[in-house]
C-alpha cells in the first residue's frame, strides 16, 4: 500500500514538473490518455467479470512488493489520467510550479493511501462472504458493471 502511494506521489511530481508540459503543448495527448485509460478500465472490467468463481484459496497469488508497487504506478493508465487531469485543473499559469505540484501530489497521495487502505479492508471483509462460487460470480459481474458505468462521463 505504501509503494502504491509513494509511486503515485512520485508520478504526480514528475508529471507536474515536466511531463504535463507535453499535454499542454499537444492537447491531443490528453485525449489519447483519456481513451487509453478508459480502454484499459474496460479490459479490467472484462477480466473482473470473467474471473474464476471457484474457491481456490490454496492458489492465492503472492502480492506485489514495495518496489513493484512503486514502479507499477508508472504504467498505470488510471494514475496517468488522474495526474494529468489534477495538474491541468489545479495549477495556475505563472504560479509557483514547485509549490502547486507539491501540494497536488501530497493531497492526491494522501487520498491514495486512504483509498488503498479502505479498499484492502473492504476486500478482506467482503472475501468472507464470497466463499460460494455463485455469490462470487454475482459480485464479480456487479463490480465489472459498476466499473463500466463509471466510464460513461469519459464517452459523453
Amino acid at each position: 500500500m505504501l509503494g502504491i502511494t509513494l509511486g503515485f506521489g512520485f508520478l504526480l511530481m514528475a508529471v507536474g514538473l515536466g511531463l504535463a508540459g507535453l499535454a499542454h503543448a499537444e492537447p491531443r495527448l490528453h485525449t489519447v490518455l483519456r481513451y487509453a485509460g478508459a480502454a484499459y478500465l474496460l479490459y479490467l472490467a472484462w477480466c473482473i467479470a470473467r474471473a474464476d468463481a471457484g474457491n481456490n484459496a490454496s492458489a492465492r497469488a503472492k502480492p506485489i512488493g514495495f518496489f513493484e508497487a512503486v514502479i507499477f504506478q508508472w504504467i498505470n493508465p488510471k494514475g496517468w489520467v488522474i495526474a494529468v487531469g489534477a495538474l491541468a485543473a489545479f495549477t495556475t499559469v505563472g504560479g509557483d510550479l514547485w509549490w502547486e505540484t507539491s501540494v497536488i501530489a501530497a493531497v492526491n497521495a494522501t487520498a491514495c493511501l486512504i483509498s488503498v487502505v479502505v479498499w484492502a479492508a473492504f476486500g478482506a471483509v467482503i472475501g468472507r462472504f464470497l466463499h460460494n462460487p455463485r455469490a462470487r460470480t454475482v459480485f464479480n459481474w456487479s463490480m465489472a458493471g459498476l466499473l463500466v458505468f463509471s466510464l460513461i462521463p469519459v464517452f459523453l
